[in-house]
């Protein structure tokens, strides 16, 4: 970077920064919940009232997982928390040469993480590990445990690709012997999130109780990760098996948890859209019926955040969507309706995805139903996070994948050379926007929307709304708190134009590049895009709006990795709809992308020594020729998204 590079990320940073506030002092108690039922505790030493960003990761499996213990995972919840603070763990039988254990060590500690094993096949897989429990010698435990590849496709196929799921019948009668076995891990998921929540004025890290409700009908993903404001949790989670659908899930965290259990919230974080044919975001009830007002007003407040990107694809939108082509949404983009269809798929497959798959889909068709009924019930915030299952959260960097470590990519007998499939990809990280590092705060964040995903690298980006921005915004130190005072943050509704306000609404978006602290690759922002959806005439629209920085001719060298052109340390720019209707209903968000860096399957390459055009091709590492699996990749955030209703209509959730 220039000199003059250097002197505008200070500038940035002082930007980011926001007015110095006194910490409080002695143990002036806040809750770690949702209410006085939670455990009180001192207040955090670093606290600030105009929002730090936290860094997280929402979605982790560990060996209590059925896919990730059948593939030879080591680290339980406890593991994994330890990974998100620094610490090293074990989690694999073998290393890259099949001898010895792999151990591993996260470069940048988390701020947060939420262990998320699956719910459906705890007491399964406890059953199937140990030999003093009725069930451990069944024919399913014993192929699992000598056929990990064929025990995956097998349960799999048992549980969840039918559309009535079901138990072994080793769990005996109505599942009795599995759902007691699940007891002792999920109350080891509660002690670990509990240990490892630092509780102590230092607010070093935080923890959730969590899990994930993994709905598969047909083979098509409907799976939401439930995240707990505290630790007043269900006394037992919410299982695919036994309430197969997402309307049942809703309908168990507020009878169980929400309105049955005083101190007790969730929320319901969807992932994967890309991989569900179109039936995550369904519009109709259980019985088949279009969904309501009630309907939309439970979803919208239960499922605050999406996961826009992760290990099995991004989300974010279709190539070639609603009123124009966007580039940009050639992305992480897996071929296959269905999950069981994507890992071996080649990246140039023909490939056309069902409506309403993707994240920018579904927030347009919100505003649809917003029209019809009063409520908007996708009215998300999008986050990253990594679907880990070698319990490894926040390990998203792309010189050190390690691959997925479920479905039949078996750990059990050493790793091939290629550590994953070609389309996936180590996923991305949660950030929210909060005054401390707890729970109570962070979970408020969640509930607001005031969060944004990454997929991967630390970028710091702010988005705000408002009316009476200032077109020089971007050059003062108090940008946030003027964004917060005439305004509001990503996550929220833009407040009624003023009846004196002929302006279209402003937007100022700020971001810093990934300082790379820590020995990670940094790479140079390139520009900042904001992404506008609305209906007109019934139909849906949506367009991009590069404003700051621009599209570049910054490559990579591909033989060491080494980015190539110049890039910008920060970008920021106050931006106003050219196109704005008064009476239209109307989402936008920030989209911030790097410059071109070496993708995950190019890093195993250049180190291997592979030289494709003399034909030196070592064993397992065919896929390094192959031209159609991407060789860079942009780097990128996105924050949730802010709303325009007009003022004659519409409920906020």
């Amino acid at each position: 970077m220039t000199g003059e590079g250097r002197t505008k990320n200070k500038r940035g940073l002082s930007l980011f920064a926001s007015t110095a506030l006194a910490c409080l002092a002695g143990l002036a108690v806040v809750t770690s919940g949702a209410n006085a039922l939670a455990t009180p505790r001192p207040a955090c030493e670093h606290r600030d009232a105009l929002r730090r960003p936290f860094f997280g990761d929402t979605h982790v499996h560990t060996t209590f997982s059925f896919d990730a213990w059948g593939q030879g995972t080591l680290g339980d919840p406890h593991a994994a928390y330890r990974f998100a603070k620094g610490e090293t763990i074990g989690i694999q039988p073998y290393d890259r040469r099949g001898n010895g254990q792999t151990k591993v060590r996260l470069r940048r500690p988390l701020d947060f993480a939420v262990v998320t094993d699956h719910s459906d096949l705890l007491g399964e897989t406890r059953i199937c590990r140990s030999d003093d429990l009725p069930g451990h010698d069944s024919l399913v435990c014993r192929v699992v445990r000598r056929f990990p590849a064929l025990g995956y496709i097998l349960v799999n196929g048992h549980v969840y690709s039918s559309e009535r799921p079901s138990r072994y019948s080793f769990c005996g009668d109505g599942g009795a012997l599995c759902l007691d076995a699940a007891a002792e891990p999920w109350r080891i998921t509660q002690e670990a999130a509990r240990e490892h929540n630092d509780e102590s004025a230092a607010c070093r890290f935080t923890t959730f109780v969590g899990y994930e409700w993994t709905g598969m009908p047909g083979g098509n993903n409907i799976h939401r990760n439930v995240v707990f404001a505290n630790d007043v949790v269900q006394d037992f989670p919410t299982t695919y098996i036994e309430t197969p659908t997402a309307q049942g899930l809703w309908r168990s965290l507020i009878d169980e948890c929400i309105d049955g259990r005083e101190g007790c919230d969730a929320i319901a974080i969807p992932h994967n859209s890309n991989v569900s044919n179109g039936l995550i975001w369904s519009l109709v009830r259980d019985d088949g019926t279009p969904i309501d007002a009630s309907d939309a007003r439970l979803r919208a407040r239960l499922e605050t955040l999406v996961e826009v990107t992760q290990h099995k694809g991004d989300s974010e939108c279709r190539v070639g969507g609603f009123g124009g082509e966007d580039e940009l949404c050639a992305f992480e983009t897996v071929r296959g309706a269905r999950m069981q269809d994507t890992a071996r798929v080649s990246a140039s497959a023909s490939f056309e995805a069902k409506p309403r798959v993707y994240t920018r889909e579904a927030l347009t068709a919100g505003l649809v139903e917003a029209e019809r009924l009063g409520v908007n019930p996708f009215q998300f915030g999008l986050i990253g996070s990594t679907d880990t299952h070698l319990a490894t959260p926040g390990r998203v960097d792309e010189d050190e994948h390690l691959g997925h470590a479920a479905g039949i990519v078996s750990a059990r007998f050493g790793p091939p050379p290629l550590p994953d499939f070609g389309a996936f990809n180590p996923g991305g990280l949660a950030v929210l926007w909060a005054e401390e590092n707890s729970r109570a705060s962070l979970f408020a964040a969640m509930k607001r929307r005031e969060a944004y995903g990454t997929s991967g690298p630390r970028m710091v980006v702010r988005f705000f709304g408002g009316w009476d921005f200032d077109d020089d915004l971007c050059g003062s130190d108090e940008l946030v708190a003027r964004g917060y005072a005439a305004g509001v943050p990503m996550g929220s509704e833009l407040p009624e134009r003023p009846d004196d306000e002929q302006r279209p609404p402003a937007f100022v978006v700020s971001a810093l590049r990934d300082p790379g602290d820590g020995g990670v690759p940094s790479t140079p922002l390139q520009r900042i895009q904001i992404v506008k959806g609305w209906v007109e005439n019934g139909e849906p629209r949506e367009k991009v709006y590069d404003i700051a920085g621009k599209a570049s001719d910054a490559d990579v060298d591909l033989a060491t990795c080494t980015p190539r052109g110049m890039g910008h340390d920060q970008l920021c720019s106050v931006w106003r709809d050219p196109d704005f209707e008064r009476d239209q209903r109307a989402y936008y968000y920030a989209r911030v992308v790097e410059n071109p860096s070496c993708r995950w399957n190019q890093w195993v390459c250049v180190r291997a020594g592979v030289e494709c055009a003399a034909g030196d091709i070592p064993d397992g590492l065919e896929a390094c020729c192959d031209s159609s699996l991407p060789q860079t990749i942009q780097e990128r955030a996105w924050t949730s998204p802010i709303w325009h209703t007009p003022a004659q209509g519409g409920e906020a959730p």
